[in-house]
């Protein structure tokens, strides 16, 4: 699905939460996190990535699809030397689930987008060491 202001809203109406050691974050699109930028800081991280692999294509997928999906991510982070972080989306609007996700440091644009893509998505959240996430859109070449 390609990049439309109706999904743009979806993404932004979402809080990604993050659970760091130290507590959780909950993150919002392109609003800073003073809280997620100290963590950065301290564990000398450059930039973060937010990933999942539910849902793909934002269509609703079952339960135990999800469950196996993500567990796959999980293993390609790992298999990448990624140290991921338990995370979760949750819409503003309580009929779409909450979803799991990956909250991943000091990993480049191009290869959480890659991941993304491996598992459908339509965009990751990508931030600096600033902490303000922000929207990357994943490019799907024409088939």
């Amino acid at each position: 699905m390609a990049k439309t202001s109706e999904l743009e809203a979806l993404y932004r109406a979402t809080t990604y939460r993050v659970f760091l050691p130290g507590g959780h974050c909950d993150l919002r699109i392109d609003q800073p996190c003073e809280k997620l930028s100290c963590w950065l800081e301290t564990a000398g991280a450059s930039n973060f990535a937010i990933i999942t692999a539910c849902n793909p294509g934002s269509q609703l997928v079952d339960a135990a699809k999800n469950a196996e999906q993500q567990s796959l991510l999980e293993c390609d982070l790992l298999e990448g030397n990624y140290e991921p972080y338990a995370g979760e989306n949750v819409a503003d609007d309580a009929a779409w689930p909450v979803e799991e996700s990956c909250f991943v440091a000091d990993i480049a644009a191009e290869d959480a987008c890659a991941l993304g893509q491996d598992y459908g998505q339509n965009a990751v959240v990508f931030g600096g060491a600033d902490g303000v996430p922000r929207l990357l859109w994943i490019e799907y070449g024409d088939a």
